[in-house]
C-alpha cells in the first residue's frame, strides 16, 4: 500500500480486537484440569497471568510444568479454544475504530501470538481485513514473549516510523514489546490482565478502545 509517514497502530487480536475471554478461561480451565488443578474464575486469571506461559502455570502448581506437562496442556488449551473461539467477536466498537482510523489516511496492522494459519482466516472472516497493511500471527513455539516478534513485524512494514507508532494490547507484554522496538504503547483492560498489572508495565492504561484509539492519536502526534 505504498509509504506511510503518519501514525501507525499495531494492534494485538486475543483481548484486544477479538473478545475472547470466555474461550481463554474455558480452554484454561480445560488444560488445567489435565494436570488436576481446580479452575479459576476470569478475575483470577487476570491477576496472576503472565508470559511467557509456563511462568503463569508455575504461579498456580508451585513449579514449572515438565515438558510433558507443557506439551499437554498446551495442546490441550489451542484444541479447547479452538472449539470456544467460534462463539466470541469482535470487541465493542472496534470495527468503526478500524474504519475511522483507516478513514482518516492512517495505517494500522496485527501483531498477535496466536498462530499466523487460524489467525489471518480468523480476521478475514469478520471483514476488516482490508483496514491493515499487515497481518502478522504467531510462527513458531507458543508461549512466549511478543518482543522480537514487534521488531521484526515493524522491519517489515514499509515506511512506518516506529517513534510515531503506538501498540494496543492488553497484556504488559505488549507494553515491553513496544519499547524494545522503539514505539508506544496503550494498554487495555478488557482483555487478561488487571488493571494493575497492566498499570505497572508504566504506559497509558485505558478502559476502552475508543479511549485506547484516542490515546494512540496523542502518543503518535
Amino acid at each position: 500500500m505504498g509509504t506511510h509517514t503518519a501514525a501507525h497502530i499495531v494492534w494485538d487480536w486475543n483481548g484486544t480486537l477479538f473478545h475472547d475471554n470466555d474461550a481463554v478461561i474455558g480452554a484454561t480451565n480445560a488444560a488445567f484440569a489435565e494436570l488436576g488443578l481446580e479452575p479459576i474464575t476470569l478475575e483470577q486469571y487476570r491477576a496472576m497471568y503472565c508470559v511467557p506461559v509456563p511462568k503463569f502455570y508455575e504461579r498456580l502448581l508451585g513449579r514449572l510444568p515438565s515438558e510433558a506437562e507443557w506439551e499437554v496442556m498446551d495442546e490441550t488449551f489451542h484444541r479447547h479454544y479452538a472449539e470456544h473461539r467460534v462463539r466470541c467477536g469482535l470487541a465493542e466498537g472496534a470495527a468503526e475504530l478500524l474504519t475511522g482510523w483507516r478513514s482518516a489516511g492512517r495505517s494500522q496492522s496485527i501483531l498477535s501470538m496466536y498462530g499466523h494459519e487460524e489467525l489471518v482466516p480468523l480476521v478475514r472472516g469478520f471483514g476488516i481485513e482490508a483496514h491493515f497493511i499487515r497481518v502478522d500471527g504467531r510462527t513458531g513455539p507458543s508461549g512466549g514473549s511478543k518482543t522480537e516478534h514487534m521488531v521484526r513485524h515493524l522491519a517489515a512494514l514499509t515506511g512506518v516510523d516506529p517513534a510515531r507508532t503506538v501498540v494496543i494490547g492488553d497484556a504488559a507484554d505488549d507494553a515491553l514489546a513496544a519499547r524494545h522496538a522503539g514505539a508506544r504503547a496503550v494498554l487495555y483492560t478488557g482483555g487478561s490482565h488487571s488493571r494493575a498489572s497492566l498499570e505497572s508495565a508504566g504506559v497509558p492504561v485505558v478502559d476502552t478502545l475508543h479511549e485506547a484509539v484516542a490515546e494512540a492519536e496523542r502518543l503518535a502526534a
